[in-house]
């Protein structure tokens, strides 16, 4: 078990060397779309409906359903609001996913040229399973196999780890993780098998804390996330940044939502240098970078 300072150094922004994006970008954006396949036989990752009394009931069939109408309707909005914009997502996928009743989900992100990521087998925080290091193992073997591409990236279930999480994501061959959102910039992190890079994320751009947990209204995030890039894409012209945008279909996928969602891409997109890539895009141009 490892500490923060004991995989990392401190490093203060300002002192840093200048970074080089693609054709001399002063921003690199990227989308994350969450994918995830919920057991109605267990207590619900997630309530927006809240049980009766406090009680934590199951089956819960109303927050069941909300999740699984984001996999039936939100998640083909969201698909087709990115496809006319031309750009395509890293998607966070629990493995079970590609081999259950979501799989049509999964076959269209993957024709769709969208990277693959690692979330779980199932939704379950790392905490709670009884061998961390085996559903790690079991997530990037599914997602290999059905992609025919070995996954680089990892986004755990509710981007919780537990001290020794490093260790075993290198240990199987994730190459960058999204969980430690700390910076604007890649970080290079220690593991007892090889350098992983954790990935500049905004948890306070998601939609899920955002909209579920705070209680925000959807015009509350547009500000915020053009606030967001407009603060990034300015300090960008003297030391480029990244910026992570991350959805849930259930969430951002709703009727009421959507425009929202669609009107901060038209709003970045009339930028100019502004790179829209994907997750393992960004991994690559860094440690080439890096040398």
């Amino acid at each position: 078990m490892k500490l923060p300072h004991q995989r990392f150094e401190y490093s203060a922004l300002p002192g840093r060397p200048k970074w080089k994006l693609p054709k001399g970008a002063r921003i690199a954006v990227y989308t994350v779309v969450n994918i995830e396949q919920w057991d109605i036989e267990k207590p619900i990752a997630r309530e927006y409906v809240t049980s009766p009394a406090g009680v934590a009931t199951v089956p819960n069939i109303p927050n069941w359903a909300w999740h699984e109408y984001g996999m039936r309707v939100g998640i083909w909005r969201i698909m087709d609001a990115l496809a006319r914009r031309r750009i395509k997502a890293s998607t966070s996928i629990n493995a079970c996913v590609c081999e259950g009743s979501g799989e049509p989900v999964a076959r269209a992100m993957r024709e769709a040229g969208w990277e693959f990521m690692g979330h779980g087998y199932a939704q379950a925080a790392l905490h709670t399973v009884p061998d961390q290091r085996a559903v790690i193992r079991r997530s990037f073997d599914v997602l290999k196999q059905y992609t025919g591409i070995e996954p680089r990236g990892w986004l755990g279930p509710g981007l919780h780890e537990t001290l020794d999480t490093p260790d075993y994501l290198a240990e199987a061959g994730f190459k960058y993780v999204c969980d430690w959102p700390m910076d604007e910039h890649p970080v290079t992190m220690r593991t007892s098998a090889g350098p992983i890079v954790a990935m500049p994320y905004s948890f306070e751009l998601s939609d899920l804390p955002m909209m579920v947990v705070h209680h925000h209204s959807s015009d509350v995030w547009l500000q915020r996330a053009k606030d967001q890039f407009d603060r990034l894409y300015k300090e960008g012209a003297r030391q480029p940044r990244v910026m992570s945008m991350s959805a849930h279909p259930y969430i951002m996928g709703v009727p009421h939502r959507i425009r929202h969602f669609e009107a901060v891409f038209d709003y970045m997109r009339k930028q100019k240098g502004v790179w829209f890539t994907t997750a393992g895009e960004i991994y690559d141009w860094y440690t080439s970078q890096r040398g």
